[in-house]
């Protein structure tokens, strides 16, 4: 079957299994995008490392649910080159390594060349710790763009998870997305070497809501996430979810210096975060959690 049937064979299906795509991407505090202008990359050998302990406490949650649950998590180099234990804890876990580039630069702000070189570096990288081909990239800041993603297939990476149909945040790329594959498909087939599979918004009417994670997760309250992720679920039969570690540590050191508008998004309900993803894992103990690699690679239906 080729990839373009293969795509449409998922959306026009009637089957019944729902699909959650769990992502992390796996950096710290001091590596946010919001937090650059504050914390320089020459700075980050002195951080306090709060990453290990951070991931460890969400395999124990994974590992803690009434269901299995298999999820993605993209490791940025720098991270993977100072903790190759954590990587392999995470395969030792069963769950899927993941490339989330190697410095945290933005796609767009680095050349071609530099690109390149960021996703192989951190693509043999991840390979050489796991001893298994890496599948998956996803670009700091979702900064995904058209020759990005072109060069994300040329290194041999089967499939970008970057993209992020709302436009409200200044900082997300875009993409020249396939039109045939219907408007907010859960995975498109670029070309012959790579897939996309995008961030999960909430569509209402012509306006996008932002329903994929991260701190609109955190704003928004348990009961109406779960509504929207049903929503985008009955539609798409697929939903693509990602949050970051950090994101769970309310005992992280606070940034003071850094503008009152970056603090909230940063800083908001970490407390409740926890919880939260517990909650929204066994709300959803019907549907079937699985690594990104393993759907694009799949023949089963949406």
């Amino acid at each position: 079957m080729s990839k373009k049937a293969w795509i449409g064979l998922m959306a026009a299906s009637s089957c019944t299994n729902k699909i959650i795509l769990l992502t992390f991407d796996v950096e710290d505090w001091f590596q946010v995008e919001n937090f650059k202008e504050y914390i320089p990359y020459s700075s980050w050998g002195s951080k306090e490392v709060r990453v290990e302990k951070n991931t460890n406490e969400l395999l124990d949650l994974l590992d803690s649910s009434s269901i299995p649950v298999r999820a993605t998590f993209f490791i940025l180099g720098w991270i993977a080159k100072r903790y190759p234990d954590l990587v392999r804890e995470i395969q030792k876990r069963g769950h899927e390594v993941a490339s989330h580039g190697f410095d945290h630069h933005l796609c767009y702000n680095q050349s071609l060349d530099d690109l390149r070189d960021d996703l192989l570096r951190s693509k043999e990288l991840l390979e050489d710790l796991t001893g298994k081909q890496v599948l998956g990239y996803r670009a700091p800041s979702f900064s995904i763009t058209d020759d990005a993603l072109s060069l994300v297939g040329e290194v041999g990476y089967l499939y970008d998870s970057s993209f992020n149909s709302y436009e409200g945040h200044g900082r997300y790329g875009s993409l020249s997305l396939p039109q045939n594959t219907g408007q907010d498909a859960p995975i498109y087939s670029i070309n012959s070497s790579i897939y996309e599979i995008p961030m999960s918004n909430l569509r209402i009417g012509s306006k996008i809501i932002p329903w994929g994670g991260g701190g609109y997760f955190r704003l928004l309250p348990a009961f109406l996430h779960r509504f929207g992720v049903k929503r985008i679920l009955e539609q798409k039969k697929c939903y693509t979810f990602y949050m970051h570690p950090w994101e769970i540590d309310p005992e992280q050191p606070r940034v003071k210096e850094a503008k009152s508008s970056f603090r909230f998004r940063h800083y908001v309900n970490l407390h409740k975060t926890k919880r939260k993803l517990k909650y929204f894992i066994e709300s959803n103990s019907d549907n079937s959690f699985q690594k990104c690699g393993d759907f694009v690679k799949s023949r089963s239906c949406l």
